[in-house]
């Protein structure tokens, strides 16, 4: 019993303790974590870079690759771009291995200390994301610590030893040990970790423990595989890619295991740092090997998963991707874009039908205004969800306010749609009852529209580039929409003295120009919060 509660919850430790540090260092990271991720293009090799650099960040190869799969479901990332990712992931997962041969062991407890006096006295956020990573460190070598401890009585047990030591004559089964254990515990670092503490207490050899570390890579492919249920094909297919590229790896370095061995033996004399060696061998020269047939693999695993539906569901959001949510600094950048998405539809609702009126268009434009005004809806009720479950996740004070001005600019577009509803519906009457609207009306609604669209495309513009000066503009623009309406009522007011103006046009002229108006108070609402540099 001894034995079990020191391996659960060093075990415990040492994952939280992971968790801890990745954590930290992704808040540390900040928007660095999108800007590295936004380098990737269909170089192959940079992929390879960018996922490993990302993966030692996040301490996570699965991590790294649900997020992939996720960027791919949100067509942010091609499938042939996400094989460089993956392959760079588990590259980049070997360096918890080779910190845990460090034998830092020592350190624990004073890291933790530290760690937790930044974190509750430090004033700077900053500051206490990095008393984060130290506790994270601290925790994870501790955990380390109590799990060698509590493996150290099975030294005596000669029966655990002939078992391990069966794993080297009988390698498939050893692959099927290291699965099964990643798969339980999800993360490879966490069983290569237990791996490394059966090895420094002498339980299992080099020869055995290799099998076992070629099938933790399989293993960590596991979550990849369940994120990828639910998604679309293509990110069925990144799931895919990370499955065929271990299970190849760990055929090959089975077929050379008798020539690897000696050869990982000769790197280091401490059998710790022998499997953090071969672990990194094992996933270098995966990817040096495989990298260049990235073509063929992912042939392979178009006709492995085969597409089997071909309609693409407009309603659903394009970018958005709860995958993404373990990110956050990711998932504000893809609902970013998914807002401003939703910003050209809602210029679509306002545009068509006023088009339609101004230069005789037909009763279709204003349709299809109606009809993208409900997509609109749509699109606002899936990004406010999403933004409510990144607010429940943990958030630095900076994501924190970045999520409050999405959901703030989301609101003020979804209310410019709403506005470009009730001009449809006017035109719409206006269209059935065949109201005639003088040429002086139509040239003063005319420029109306011109000034509020360009209030509304240039607080985009600002939003979009952070710039203070152009949402400074759109308050200009939005007093001369507040003027022009001002002085539209009273020529409207003049022109009904003179019998000039049908009365039920003037209705809906009038209130044309009130919806008018009303957009550019929201456009003026998007370029305050740029103003006050919340908007970034």
């Amino acid at each position: 019993m001894e034995i079990l509660f020191g391996l659960v919850g060093g075990l415990g430790l040492f994952l939280f303790g992971m968790h801890n540090m990745a954590d930290g260092l992704q808040k540390t990271a900040g928007h660095r974590l999108k800007r590295l991720l936004e380098v990737l293009t269909t170089n192959r090799v940079t992929g390879v870079l960018v996922g490993a650099a990302v993966t030692a960040l996040l301490q996570s190869s699965s991590t790294v690759t649900v997020m992939t799969v996720g960027f791919v479901n949100a067509r942010l990332m091609t499938l042939q771009q996400a094989v460089g990712v993956i392959m760079g992931a588990n590259i980049g997962t070997t360096v918890t291995a080779q910190l845990i041969a460090f034998r830092l062991d020592d350190y624990a407890l004073p890291a933790i200390g530290v760690g937790v006096a930044l974190l509750m006295f430090a004033k700077r956020e900053r500051v206490k994301f990095v008393g984060q990573v130290l506790m994270g460190f601290g925790m994870l070598f501790l955990g380390l610590e109590v799990m060698t401890s509590g493996l150290r009585p099975l030294r005596e047990s000669a029966a655990i030893r002939e078992i391990l030591l069966s794993l080297g004559d009988n390698p498939l089964l050893g692959v099927v040990f290291g699965v099964g254990i990643t798969a339980v515990l999800q993360s490879s670092s966490a069983s290569i970790g237990l791996l490394q503490s059966m090895a420094a207490e002498g339980l299992i050899p080099l020869r055995s423990a290799l099998p076992i570390l070629f099938g933790d890579n399989i293993g960590t492919t596991i979550t990849a595989v369940l994120s990828g249920i639910g998604a679309s094909v293509t990110a069925k297919r990144a799931a895919a890619v990370h499955v065929v590229f271990n299970v190849i790896g760990t055929v090959l370095f089975l077929l050379a295991m008798p020539l690897m061995t000696p050869v990982i033996a000769a790197t280091s004399s401490d059998i710790v740092r022998q499997i953090a060696n071969a672990h990194a061998i094992f996933n270098i020269a995966n990817t040096i090997i495989q990298l260049p047939f990235a073509g063929a693999i992912v042939w392979l695993v178009v006709r492995l998963v085969p597409d089997r539906t071909r309609l693409e569901l407009l309603e659903v959001p394009r970018h958005l991707d709860v995958r993404l949510l373990e990110t956050p600094s990711v998932a504000i950048n893809v609902s970013r874009d998914e807002i401003f998405e939703m910003a050209a539809l809602a210029r679509e609702t306002v545009s068509l039908p006023l088009s339609a009126l101004l230069e005789n268009g037909g009763p279709e434009d204003v349709e299809r205004a109606l009809a993208v005004e409900q997509k609109v809806n749509q699109l606002n009720l899936s990004i406010t969800e999403y933004l409510s479950k990144l607010a429940a996740e943990r958030l630095s004070n900076e994501q924190s306010e970045m999520v409050a001005v999405l959901i703030s600019n989301a609101a003020n577009i979804e209310r410019v749609g709403d506005h470009g509803e009730n001009i449809a519906e006017l035109v719409q009457v206006s269209q059935e009852e065949q109201l005639p609207f003088s040429d002086t009306a139509k040239q003063e609604l005319r420029q109306l529209v011109e000034t509020t669209l360009r209030a509304y495309d240039l607080a985009l513009e600002a939003w979009r580039e952070a710039d203070p000066a152009k949402a400074k503009e759109v308050f200009e623009l939005e007093k001369q929409v507040d003027a022009m309406e001002r002085s539209m009522r009273a020529s409207h007011i003049e022109r009904l003295n003179r019998g000039e103006c049908h009365p039920t046009s003037g209705v809906v002229f009038l209130d044309l120009a009130s919806n008018l108006e009303r957009i550019a108070d929201h456009a003026a609402n998007i370029a305050d919060q740029v103003v006050e540099g919340r908007a970034r």
